[in-house]
């Protein structure tokens, strides 16, 4: 029987409105949105603060080098004069009070605006163009960076009514954008599904191949072009943990098929081969892909999840897919979130369950998100622009280093959610700030003559936010103590490595820590308890990641994408008997349990591949005696 792929990275397949950038053709005025540029030239998609500001972008991530343009064709109803407003973000504002370094221009049909954009606001905002004259009816539009420091552009609006500002509020501004673009509310989709997981990382992924192995037709959600989240070329985080450990030997089998055989951080980009995770993907028959598409809401009913609605990141398109089952692989557990589960973030008093790593005081403080980079040597001296907006650095303070990997790592004491892209843009603010110092100020610079940026990583590697709670927690003390539970499944064989400021950081930077320290306490390697892998008050939600039911503490092991992986493996398993048997995933421990003990120890991988993962295993006390 012929094999049937489906991925859709453009929903509605018929793609005739990118060739015209989604705009909205009106009779005096044309909205464009800048993610829905035919040709992004050198400017990156950035959809990670979708639902804090609306929308994804268009982000000039060039390192300090200007990138190219960004172009595409728009069509005016009415030719004539027009006020044109772009939403755009001076993203150094938080900590610099002045003009900022990401400067861009409009063109049109070649002829570029005058005004600088980019470079003012503390938030993002419509900010005027200019005026222009429009002599005809299809036009060439282009997004012309000035700096490479990442100046970003969601939105721009072209009308013939000077007092025709568009909103400001994210939820007036959503409408418009329905309005103006013409756009369709949660079309639905043709096609009904056993099991949809949302988020392609690890997890995602693992949990996707398993239940479509055991007969579940699936779809996998995930909001951007490759697969692996932060094992991806885009993040560059290696797998960490240990597969075929016991009890259950042949999960994690599976990560042998599409995990990179090369480990390290922030290392070249094919040492990740996204191909390869992709193509993982391709090859079953039963997995539809929706890549490039973000979920974006849900649909409730008697504590069920009904429906998923989701958006495609270029064209803002959306589509709506049922099932009786989803799994919530998201990281950041914004599936559940939008279903009303029952969730936790930050760190848990000592007394809540007597945990010895436990602060005394709950508090809100989260492991950090990484931004890695690393520089090369070039045959010839290379140049750095000047820059300096808030983070100064001097001979003590700077980090003398040539790449920057797992410590570079911002945001504990903020919203790891809300605050993303705070978070993020601090990362590149103080590597680029670093490496000002470096190259044009260290009284060592000779060192740095021939270097260059090479990469930076504009997505960053988040450890931790929401963790969805299920009917059991895992605690430190069940890791500690083993703990045995009659509902055990794959091992986590990390230690339990919680990260914290660097001390000496925070000597230089109070407040604005960018470098942290990691604590290790080894464990023997512990089967988490299938009652972790689903949510208390949502009956048909899965979860696999780093928001599956545990402790702050306790994350700290289980959150490797090895051991994410495993457990994505076991929901899948488990969604493949709620199928046939018509259950939701509560009923598995009590009834169904021994199935799902035959299918761990079965294990679902096709490949007869030796273990090529041997890299980045960490430490263990060993199997229990």
């Amino acid at each position: 029987m012929q094999k049937v792929f489906r991925v859709v990275y453009m929903m509605l397949i018929c793609q005739t409105f990118i060739s015209f950038s989604l705009l909205a053709q009106k009779k005096d005025f044309v909205l464009v949105e800048a993610e829905s540029f035919n040709e992004k030239g050198g400017w990156v998609l950035d959809q990670q603060f979708m639902d804090q500001m609306g929308s994804s972008y268009l982000m000039a991530h060039g390192m300090g080098q200007p990138v190219e343009d960004a172009e595409t064709e728009i069509n005016f109803d009415k030719t004539g004069v027009y006020h044109v407003y772009v939403r755009t973000y001076n993203w150094t504002s938080p900590w610099y009070n002045g003009e900022g370094p990401g400067k861009f221009r409009l063109k049109l049909n070649g002829e570029t605006f005058s005004a600088v954009l980019g470079v003012t606001g503390d938030r993002w905002m419509w900010q005027k163009a200019g005026i222009v004259e429009v002599k005809q009816k299809k036009n060439r539009l282009a997004l012309h960076d000035l700096s490479g420091f990442n100046g970003r552009c969601d939105a721009i609006y072209f009308t013939m009514d000077e007092n025709d500002i568009p909103a400001a509020d994210v939820k007036t501004l959503s409408e418009m954008r329905y309005q103006k673009l013409n756009l369709t509310k949660k079309t639905p989709s043709a096609e009904k599904f056993d099991f949809v997981v949302v988020g392609g990382g690890i997890a995602g992924m693992s949990a996707a191949i398993s239940a479509a192995r055991l007969g579940c037709k699936v779809a996998l959600v995930h909001d951007r072009p490759v697969l692996g989240g932060n094992n991806s070329s885009e993040v560059r985080v290696h797998l960490g943990g240990r597969i075929e450990a016991g009890p259950y030997t042949a999960l994690g089998s599976l990560q042998k098929e599409f995990g990179p055989l090369k480990g390290g951080n922030a290392q070249p980009g094919n040492y990740y081969e996204d191909e390869k995770k992709m193509n993982a993907i391709k090859q079953e028959k039963n997995i539809t892909l929706y890549a490039f598409c973000r979920a974006f809401d849900v649909e409730t009913k008697d504590s069920r999840i009904t429906k998923v609605f989701i958006r495609n990141i270029e064209t803002n398109q959306e589509m709506v897919l049922t099932a009786p089952l989803f799994a919530d692989c998201t990281g950041d557990a914004n599936l559940g979130f939008m279903a009303s589960a029952e969730y936790r973030s930050g760190r848990e008093a000592r007394s809540e369950y007597n945990e010895p790593t436990a602060p005394v005081q709950a508090d809100k403080m989260t492991m950090g998100a990484s931004v890695q980079w690393y520089s090369e040597e070039d045959s010839q001296s290379s140049i750095f622009p000047d820059f300096n907006y808030g983070v100064e650095f001097n001979e003590k303070s700077a980090e003398k280093v040539m790449m920057g990997e797992w410590t570079w790592e911002t945001g504990m004491n903020k919203d790891q959610v809300n605050d993303a892209e705070y978070i993020r843009d601090y990362g590149l603010l103080v590597v680029y700030s670093n490496w000002s110092f470096l190259k044009n100020s260290y009284s060592l610079k000779e060192k740095y003559t021939n270097r260059s940026l090479k990469w930076v990583a504009y997505i960053a590697g988040k450890r931790e936010s929401r963790r969805l709670i299920g009917d059991h927690i895992l605690t430190e003390n069940d890791l500690v103590d083993f703990v045995k539970y009659p509902d055990a499944t794959g091992s986590t064989t990390w230690t339990i490595d919680l990260h914290y400021p660097d001390p000496d950081n925070t000597a230089h930077f109070p407040g604005k820590e960018f470098k942290s320290i990691c604590e290790m306490k080894k464990i023997h390697p512990y089967p988490v308890p299938y009652r972790c892998l689903y949510s208390r008050n949502i009956d048909n939600l899965f979860m696999a990641g780093r928001n599956i039911s545990v402790t702050h503490v306790a994350l700290g092991t289980v959150r490797v994408m090895r051991t994410t992986g495993i457990l994505g493996e076991v929901i899948g398993m488990a969604a493949s008997l709620c199928k046939q048997n018509g259950v939701s995933p509560r009923a598995i421990y009590p009834s169904y349990f021994d199935k799902l003990k035959v299918l761990m120890e079965k294990g679902i991988s096709k490949s007869k591949l030796p273990n090529n993962q041997m890299y980045n295993q960490g430490e263990t006390l060993g199997p229990k005696k």
